[in-house]
C-alpha cells in the first residue's frame, strides 16, 4: 500500500540556468536541421541530430554527430564535404539573445562559438535505417528504456511538486522579459523547489519554498528579492495553500549577480529529472534535449506520457507509470509496462494489451501519430517537456488526450 501521508519536493531550473542554455541550444539546432529540410526539400524521416552543448564565460562548444540537409553542408580546402559551422553558430547567438544574456561574463553578441559537429556514424546510421528495409521501420537509434508518468494532481495530470516549481520561473521569466516593474531587474538564471505535504495521498499544502533568482543590481539583499518574486509565488500556487509554518528561503546564500554560465559551467541533458517529473516517477537515464526522434531517449520518452496521460485522463487510474524498452536497430519494443500504482479499475496487463494495440510504437510510428518532424523542440528545453499546452504549430502533441476512447475500446474488444 503506497503511503498517504507524506511530503515530497521537486526543483525547477529557468531557461538561464547554465545547463538549460545548452538545452536550448542543443534543441534550437535539432529546430535549424527541420527547418531546413523542409526548406530544401530534404526528407524529414532522413534527418539525424545527436548535438551536444557546453557553456562557460563567453564559451559555448557545440560537438557532436548528424546527418543533415546539402544547405547545411560545405566543402573544405581539400574538396570534401564538412558541416558548415555558420548556421549553426547563429542559432546558438539567437538562444542566448532570446534568453536574456547581455552581461560581460556571457554575452550573445561576444560569445565565442566552436561548432565541432561531424556527420553521423556508418556504424549507427546501418543499425537505424537498415531496419527500415528488413522491418518495415527505422530501428531505434539506441537500446534502452523510457518511463513515462501521469497523476491527477494538477490539471495538467503532473505531479503537483513540478508542476509549481515550474510555473513560479515562468512567470518570473514572463516578466523580466517585460520588464514589469523590479522584475525587470531579475537575472536570467534561477532555480526554484517546492515541498507538497500530502494528505490521503492529495496535495493538502505547501511546506517550503526555495527560490534562487539572478538580479542585476548589485545591491539587492534577500529581503528585496523576496518583495518581487513573492507576487510571483502566489500566483503560481494559485488555490494551493502555503501553510502557516512553510519554510521560506529566497536568496538564502544572499547576493547573486554573477549567474549563467560566468558563474557555473553548463551542459547539455545534465536537468533529466527537471526535464520530466521531478522525481515522482522512474526515469531511465536519456536526455532528451539535441536529439533527433529517431533516438527513442526522446520519442519513446513522449510516447510513454502520451499514454499514461490518457490512461489518467480516460478515468483508468489516478496515477500511471509507462516503461517502454528497446533495442538499438529493432523497431518493435521489447516490452510495455504498465503500473497504476493501486488505483487503476482495469487490470495492468489487459491495459498493456490495449495499449499495443491503440498505438504503434515503433520510432516511425511515434513520430507519425505524435507528427514530430517538426521544428518544435526549442521551446521544450526550459521548464519541463511534460504538463504543457499542445500548441496549433504541433507542438506538445504527446500532451493530447485523444486516445482515450481508443484505449476503452480495445480494452473492451480485449475483455
Amino acid at each position: 500500500m503506497a503511503r498517504q501521508n507524506y511530503q515530497f519536493t521537486s526543483e525547477s531550473v529557468s531557461e538561464g540556468h547554465p545547463d538549460k542554455v545548452c538545452d536550448r541550444i542543443s534543441d534550437e539546432i535539432v529546430d535549424l536541421i527541420y527547418r531546413e529540410a523542409k526548406k530544401t526539400g530534404t526528407d524529414p524521416w532522413s534527418v539525424r541530430i545527436a548535438a551536444e552543448t557546453l557553456a562557460t564565460t563567453n564559451r559555448v562548444v557545440i560537438a557532436g554527430e548528424v546527418r543533415v540537409p546539402p544547405s547545411l553542408i560545405k566543402k573544405d580546402k581539400n574538396g570534401n564535404d564538412i558541416i558548415n559551422p555558420s548556421k549553426f553558430r547563429s542559432a546558438a547567438r539567437k538562444a542566448i539573445k532570446s534568453i536574456g544574456y547581455e552581461q560581460d561574463g556571457f554575452h550573445w553578441k561576444t560569445a565565442k562559438i566552436d561548432v565541432l559537429l561531424h556527420f553521423q556514424s556508418a556504424h549507427i546510421a546501418q543499425g537505424v535505417d537498415n531496419a527500415a528495409d528488413q522491418q518495415g521501420s527505422e530501428g531505434a537509434g539506441d537500446q534502452g528504456i523510457m518511463f513515462g508518468y501521469a497523476c491527477n494532481e494538477t490539471p495538467e495530470l503532473m505531479p503537483a511538486p513540478i508542476y509549481y516549481s515550474h510555473k513560479i520561473l515562468e512567470l518570473m521569466a514572463a516578466a523580466r522579459h517585460a520588464g514589469q516593474g523590479d522584475a525587470g531587474q531579475l537575472g536570467p538564471d534561477a532555480k526554484s523547489q517546492v515541498t507538497v505535504r500530502y494528505v490521503d495521498g492529495k496535495p493538502k499544502e505547501v511546506t517550503a519554498i526555495v527560490v534562487s533568482t539572478q538580479h542585476m543590481v548589485a545591491d539587492w539583499d534577500s529581503k528585496k528579492v523576496r518583495s518581487v518574486v513573492e507576487p510571483y509565488i502566489h500566483e503560481a500556487l494559485g488555490d494551493l495553500p502555503i501553510a502557516e509554518y512553510c519554510a521560506w528561503h529566497i536568496n538564502p546564500t544572499g547576493s547573486f549577480v554573477i549567474g549563467g554560465p560566468d558563474g557555473d559551467a553548463g551542459l547539455t541533458g545534465r536537468k533529466i529529472i527537471v526535464d520530466t517529473y521531478g522525481g515522482a516517477a522512474p526515469h531511465g537515464g536519456g536526455a532528451f534535449s539535441g536529439k533527433d526522434t529517431t533516438k527513442v531517449d526522446r520519442s519513446a520518452a513522449y510516447a510513454a506520457r502520451y499514454l499514461a496521460k490518457n490512461v489518467v485522463a480516460g478515468g483508468l487510474a489516478d496515477r500511471c507509470t509507462i516503461q517502454l524498452s528497446y533495442a538499438i536497430g529493432v523497431a518493435q519494443p521489447l516490452s510495455i509496462y504498465v503500473d497504476t500504482h493501486g488505483t487503476g479499475n482495469v487490470d495492468e496487463a489487459m491495459l498493456e494489451k490495449a495499449i499495443a494495440k491503440s498505438m504503434d510504437l515503433t520510432p516511425r510510428g511515434i513520430r507519425t501519430h505524435l507528427d514530430l518532424n517538426k521544428p518544435i523542440y526549442a521551446q521544450t528545453a526550459a521548464y519541463g517537456h511534460f504538463g504543457r499546452k499542445p500548441g496549433r504549430g504541433g507542438s506538445f502533441s504527446w500532451e493530447k488526450t485523444d486516445l482515450a476512447k481508443v484505449l476503452k475500446a480495445n480494452l473492451k474488444a480485449i475483455a
